[in-house]
């Protein structure tokens, strides 16, 4: 009927929108995903080619898709225009550099200053120099000026939103398992045809997360309305050591998988790109542990995100898009 037609009008219309960058991408999609299924938010998706399989998966689940690029700023003006929110998100990893990162950082806050918007969420991280300055040799200074460069670069652009006057809340993530599906972050063979899961984390325990969940915190976070504009919220979803998920994993794949704990400098060595960056990242959650665990507190991740999963539920969803390299029987 007519009175049902405008009602619905009307429950759109209440509904706040928000803007999501990186819409395509691991954090972004999962923040589209998880906007679209709360009925108090409409979704802007930002894509750079809204033709993606992704953009049209986003599309068919109701979100308006925009095309803008985050590096052209008035593009980025246009898709923020009109929202009430925003989630900022980039990429390090298709460019290495803390400078693209850092330009980025500032045009979106610069845009979100522009545009209006009440309430930006920035995904960041910890400037690791913070906790080990750059003349201290004990982790190596990468590109001259960057501890662990893709921590660092997100650290430091924090400014550029509370300079613009952006009301923000500072979203610090974690390791996101999803790394073992499509990052190469999974179990290899070792020389033996073992499977081996190598990180250089000794007995620390890893903070990790599931990229899914990055996105339920995140619309937990717009849906308290200002509680959190201007404060920090780091987030994980279990800290375990690596024997500990290598213990997991081989109960999810059926074959047993060993943690070998190689020392920083080794996995630093290992020659793909971006090893020294990882290395140096993974000597900082393990030598500034008790900080980085600490900050990162489980009981109000899972107020924001009731549904929040563990490592063993990650698994019990995505064990089998983890890819197993082949043992020499099979190759």
């Amino acid at each position: 009927s007519d009175v049902d037609e405008a009602e619905a009008g009307l429950a759109m219309s209440d509904q706040k929108l928000i803007t999501v960058v990186g819409a395509t991408g691991a954090q972004g999609g999962a923040t589209a995903r998880a906007l679209l299924r709360h009925p108090g938010f409409a979704v802007r998706a930002v894509t750079r080619d809204p033709d993606s399989e992704a953009a049209r998966a986003l599309a068919d689940a109701g979100a308006e898709v925009v095309k803008a690029d985050i590096d052209d700023e008035a593009s980025l003006v246009a898709a923020l225009e009109g929202a009430y929110g925003a989630f900022f998100v980039t990429f390090f990893w298709a460019h290495f550099s803390p400078e693209v990162e850092q330009a980025q950082a500032q045009r979106m806050a610069q845009a979100a200053k522009t545009a209006g918007i009440e309430h930006a969420i920035w995904s960041t991280l910890e400037d690791t120099r913070r906790f080990i300055p750059l003349e201290d040799d004990r982790m190596p200074t990468l590109m001259g000026e960057y501890k662990v460069p893709h921590f660092d670069a997100k650290g430091s652009a924090n400014h550029f939103f509370t300079d613009a006057g952006v009301p923000t809340t500072f979203l610090q993530t974690a390791f996101y398992w999803d790394n073992m599906i499509g990052f190469g972050s999974g179990p290899q063979r070792g020389e033996d045809g073992s499977l081996v899961l190598v990180f250089p984390m000794g007995d620390a325990p890893l903070s990790g997360i599931a990229a899914e969940d990055i996105g339920k915190v995140v619309a937990g976070i717009f849906a308290a309305g200002d509680t959190y504009i201007g404060q920090t919220v780091s987030i994980a979803g279990e800290h375990l050591t690596v024997a500990d998920m290598a213990t997991q994993l081989s109960d999810a794949i059926g074959e047993p998988v060993t943690y070998v704990a190689v020392e920083p400098d080794v996995y630093r060595a290992m020659g793909f790109p971006g090893a020294e960056d990882l290395g140096n990242m993974f000597q900082f959650y393990r030598d500034f542990n008790d900080y980085f665990v600490g900050e990162r507190d489980l009981d109000l991740v899972r107020q924001l995100n009731p549904e929040l999963m563990s490592f063993r539920d990650w698994l019990a969803a995505h064990a089998d898009q983890i890819p197993i390299p082949p043992s020499a029987e099979e190759a």
